[in-house]
């Protein structure tokens, strides 16, 4: 038999390892701007176009690269970070695996310009596909310049997978976030079409964290410390108060690398335990300092995930560490039952003469003397009543014949009982009879064939549904202003996804007067829903929006719909009267489809007179 077995070639090689480790514009924002920091960088430049489709550079002020440094850094496998491969277990770099430069120019059309301190003139490398087309000497600042255009030029099926603008923009900067975050000396800016979304100058972890979230952020920190001899702790945890809908801002670093743990995470849940709403996660920016030989990094190639050696320690330190400092803070409620604060005596009471108190008495007044009191006002004794006219007067020159002739008031009969029925008695008892509520949650009512039961949330989910999808589509609906304008806070993935959906948002009833930095203020609000529960109508949309944005329009809106309504729609547990019962189910049955809510789940059920019999056999 022939052989069959063949080495593939390099760019066949590097097409392969780039589904792994570039998925998205986001993966090269990462890789690029994790190479400038191990360059030693004080300052990243991050510039980007149409999401990264058309353009990503990154320029960076760091030791740069020789000639020889610049062709090698694109082939596969090669790496300044290690040398050896008991250099695994000592990694205090970002890279190491030496596959980034060589896969990003394998699916894309890559320039570089680098130059370092003691050269006086640069070096240029313009690669299309893997393939080094021009390399020459170029005049360039120290420091790398690396732009990447036109990504998955040659992979249309992947190119296509690429969601819309939007989503791609929030996925580069949720890692250019992460990045920020970790590395608070180096300063960052980020610009997008031309228009700048960031710049964190260089300062410590608190003030990166208000930069990136806002300012009202800083308000929200609780400080956490803790140093051992297996880990050191730092950084903030969220009050419990602010605790949000959507995940978003929960951040483990660990040697300055963001990484994704959901068993670190259940530690943190569980020292907030009792503190959060329902449905409610924690903020926290935790930075976690091991010794690089307790863990291992090379787990997947985005280095997100980390094996620690002994986990289980990490996380009764971590939930220990917060549940303290929650505490520490008086963040944490106290029950005492020793004293009543309300019933401390002031110090400035600590000297005074205590006293009987003086009871003052009117031995005077006289609740049935008809005759005004003695001390009554001057004003009250000089008034004096004057005499009423009589009745007739009312009439003098009034034609007092024909009012008798017109009203023969001899001749009108008066009957001797009072009425004391109604005429719609009965058939009122017998609406009130047709519908009734169970447990706060179903709504029972009679029909022909038997009983009908109405889950009342799932009901007026597919109600509310219904009338906001026409009002986004077809016609804007009535929107109640506000005496006071509202002011939200969002980090800005939240405020750009909201801006993207205004125009939605808008045919359902808000009314915005603007969004500033961090900060939406809204002026009017659908007449639906209550002014106190904005805030979390917002935040559950975006809980349910924030992954993955549906490209064509009206997808978004169907979404949009009906997470407004999920969240607006009477909760079990509610109270209906007979009236809202009957309105209720009368706006149901004249929906679409009456039968199922927009999340296909059955809303009623119906038992027949069979049905009944059956359960007494």
């Amino acid at each position: 038999m022939s052989d069959i077995i063949q080495l593939l070639p390099d760019h066949v090689a590097n097409q392969i390892a780039a589904g792994e480790v570039v998925q998205r514009p986001a993966s090269v924002v990462k890789e690029l701007l994790e190479n400038a920091l191990d360059a030693g960088s004080e300052s990243i430049q991050l510039i980007v176009k149409e999401a990264g489709k058309i353009l990503i550079q990154v320029i960076d002020d760091g030791k740069g690269m020789s000639v020889t440094d610049a062709r090698l850094s694109f082939e596969r496998h090669a790496t300044s970070k290690i040398k050896s491969a008991e250099d695994l277990f000592a990694i205090n770099t970002k890279g190491f695996r030496g596959e980034a430069l060589a896969s990003i120019a394998a699916v894309s059309h890559v320039e570089m310009k680098t130059k370092q301190t003691q050269d006086e003139v640069g070096t240029y490398i313009k690669i299309e596909g893997s393939e080094i087309t021009t390399q020459d000497v170029c005049v360039t600042p120290k420091g790398t310049s690396i732009s990447v255009k036109n990504l998955f030029y040659n992979i249309p099926a992947r190119r296509n997978f690429l969601k819309s603008d939007a989503v791609e923009m929030r996925h580069i900067i949720d890692e250019f976030q992460r990045v920020a975050l970790a590395h608070p000396s180096v300063a960052f800016d980020l610009h997008h079409n031309g228009s700048s979304l960031f710049s964190l100058p260089s300062s410590n972890y608190r003030q990166r964290i208000v930069n990136i979230l806002g300012t009202k952020t800083n308000e929200r920190l609780v400080p956490v410390e803790e140093e051992t001899d297996i880990v050191k702790i730092s950084g903030f945890v969220g009050k419990p108060e602010f605790a949000k809908r959507t995940r978003g801002e929960q951040f483990f670093f660990v040697n300055n690398r963001y990484i994704k743990s959901s068993y670190l995470h259940h530690s943190i849940v569980s020292a907030f335990e009792g503190l959060l709403r329902d449905k409610s996660h924690p903020s926290y920016f935790l930075y976690l300092d091991v010794d690089p030989k307790t863990i291992d990094i090379n787990i997947h190639p985005t280095k997100t995930e980390i094996k620690f050696e002994d986990e289980h320690t990490l996380y009764a330190m971590l939930k220990s560490v917060v549940k303290h400092s929650l505490g520490q803070f008086s963040v944490a409620p106290v029950l005492d039952f020793d004293r009543d604060s309300d019933l401390d005596t002031p110090y400035s009471y600590k000297e005074k003469h205590v006293s009987i108190p003086k009871i003052d008495v009117d031995r005077n007044f006289n609740p049935f003397q008809d005759s005004q009191p003695a001390t009554a006002s001057k004003q009250s004794r000089n008034f004096q009543q004057k005499p009423t006219q009589s009745w007739e007067s009312l009439y003098v020159g009034a034609n007092t014949e024909s009012i008798e002739d017109n009203f023969q008031t001899s001749a009108i009969e008066f009957e001797s009982d009072e009425v004391t029925g109604n005429l719609f008695e009965n058939e009122t008892e017998e609406h009130q009879a047709n519908s009734f509520q169970i447990h706060r949650k179903y709504i029972v009512s009679t029909i022909k064939s038997g009983l009908l039961v109405v889950d009342q949330h799932r009901a007026h989910t597919r109600v509310l549904y219904e009338e906001l999808l026409k009002n986004i589509t077809m016609s804007s609906a009535v929107s109640q202003q506000l005496l006071f304008p509202i002011e939200l806070q969002f980090n800005a993935n939240e405020l750009s996804l909201l801006n993207e959906l205004k125009d939605s948002l808008v045919q359902t009833g808000f009314v915005f007067e603007g969004s500033q930095e961090h900060t939406l203020v809204v002026s009017g609000i659908p007449t639906i829903i209550n002014e106190s529960n904005i805030q979390d109508l917002l935040q559950r949309l975006l809980s349910d929006l924030e992954q993955e944005v549906p490209g064509n329009q009206f997808s978004q809106n169907d979404t949009l719909a009906k997470s407004m309504a999920k969240s607006m729609a009477v909760k079990a547990g509610t109270v209906l009267n007979v009236e809202a019962q009957q309105h209720l189910l009368n706006q149901l049955f004249a929906c679409k489809e009456p039968s199922v809510t927009p999340q296909n789940r059955k809303v009623f059920v119906t038992l027949t007179s069979n049905d009944l019999d059956n359960k007494f056999i």
